[in-house]
């Protein structure tokens, strides 16, 4: 099975239990019964039947028979799932939060408004998260194990050659536009009043939980602007020193007394008080609230004029991009790297990018722009949440266009690490068959299955 059918058939049963009454009814009309049964676990006709209507209602089209096809994508799932328990594959907390802000954030996005999503689906925002949290953990165990099972495979440059060489015309792949960027970023100064504004909110917060006016938990509800934390009383899960900002995890890491609050912890994020829950090995379980101070417009002005002066210095070749990006720019993502931006896949990291997978403030600024121009400045909200100001250079421009050996190896290297990991995957799903306990009903009997063994 691809590993993106294994994806969409997870992203079905994720928004399964929150979808309106057209899915409700029709699973509500089939009087269940087990129709397959793999290890310990069954699959029941109304699991079928409620992704084939989620199907349906996504516009998803299934390759083969559905009657088929539904019910071996939901057994090889189960496989998937039972090896994890077995090899205690883990999922963080962390990454299942996410996962949910971001499938709530694309649904509402597509219903308008999170009122509009309650109302909708006759819920509170709560019970929405509480129904999807478990097909999320199963979703992530599932990719968690795949990964296992291909992190060792490799491709050699010969292997690359071989398989070119073997593709006909009509079968090279199509390399889509892609764009190198460098980028000099300003982060604009927040006024002191701001801060002192935010430290007295959190020092308010920690002498109402001290006086018991209040929860820790009920104030980061209430309180807290870090979204994935804040609907669960700002619990972060155990998690790891390596995970987290540097100077969070200092004081998150020498708490001892769950009783008492930290004192307040600036990090890249903004301002933070912490309480510990608990701690396991080399993992911490702690729940903190974060406020964001609000910067200016007029600092916000005072960044993209001085941009707009170090662009007009760089063309007029005072200094290079380069060179201002590795002294000037605030974004420590990039500065040691000439402001060269990078993308991360999940073959590893470069510096192409489709238009697309650039945030969609650098991909409009730098959209029209010739090789080694200059960007205007303006202004973004970056991965952590905060308000930068940015000119970008346009590097280098490859159009779209058909693979070839010579420029777009590492295009053609990752489709057949891509090839071999599925191989990996399919094999594995076969060998897994005929070690597992199956019992299929004798209607699937006459079924073209993409993996053969289910019918023992």
């Amino acid at each position: 099975m691809k590993m993106r059918n294994i994806i969409a058939v997870m992203f079905f049963l994720i928004v399964l239990p929150i979808q309106g009454k057209a899915v409700n009814d029709s699973i509500q009309s089939v009087v269940d019964e087990v129709i397959w049964v793999v290890g310990d676990e069954a699959i029941l006709k109304s699991d079928v039947e409620a992704m084939r209507a989620q199907a349906q209602q996504e516009g998803h089209r299934w390759t083969g028979d559905p009657d088929c096809a539904i019910p071996e994508q939901i057994a090889v799932q189960k496989l998937y799932l039972h090896q994890a328990a077995i090899d205690s594959i883990e999922v963080t907390e962390a990454e299942i939060t996410q996962g949910i802000e971001q499938q709530i954030e694309y649904m509402i996005s597509v219903i308008g408004s999170r009122e509009k999503l309650e109302e909708y689906h006759k819920k509170n925002m709560t019970q929405i998260r509480n129904e999807l949290r478990e097909s999320f953990r199963e979703r992530q165990m599932v990719q968690e194990m795949q990964r296992h099972l291909v992190k060792d495979i490799t491709v050699t440059p010969a292997d690359v050659r071989r398989y070119f060489a073997n593709l006909s015309q009509d079968s090279i792949p199509f390399v889509p536009t892609e764009v190198e960027v460098q980028i000099i970023s300003q982060t604009p100064r927040i006024d002191q009043d701001e801060i002192n504004r935010v430290k007295e909110e959190l020092r308010d917060y920690t002498e109402r939980v001290n006086k018991g006016e209040t929860t820790f938990q009920t104030l980061a509800r209430m309180y807290s602007e870090d979204p994935g934390t804040a609907r669960r009383g700002g619990e972060l899960g155990f998690t790891g020193r390596g995970t987290l900002d540097q100077a969070f995890a200092n004081v998150a890491f020498n708490l001892t007394d769950p009783k008492k609050i930290s004192k307040i912890v600036e990090s890249e994020f903004g301002f933070h008080i912490i309480q510990l829950i608990d701690k396991r090995g080399d993992k911490v379980n702690v729940r903190h609230i974060l406020r964001k101070p609000v910067v200016s417009q007029e600092s916000i002005d005072r960044s993209l004029a001085r941009l707009d002066s170090i662009r007009a210095e760089i063309i007029e070749g005072k200094f290079s991009f380069e060179a201002g990006a590795s002294v000037i720019s605030d974004d420590k993502d990039t500065r040691n790297n000439n402001g060269l931006m990078a993308n991360a896949t999940q073959n590893g990291r470069t510096s192409r990018f489709r238009l697309q997978d650039l945030p969609s403030e650098v991909a409009r600024a730098v959209d029209t722009l010739k090789v080694g121009e200059i960007s205007a400045p303006f202004q973004m909200i970056n991965e952590r949440g905060k308000t930068v100001c940015v000119i970008a250079k346009l590097k280098s421009r490859t159009e779209g266009h058909k693979a070839t050996i010579t420029e777009d190896f590492q295009v053609m290297k990752d489709l057949v690490l891509e090839k071999r990991r599925q191989e990996k995957l399919h094999e594995w799903v076969v060998n897994k068959i005929k070690s597992t306990y199956v019992r299929v009903n004798d209607q699937y009997r006459d079924c073209k299955f993409e993996y053969q063994g289910w019918i023992k």
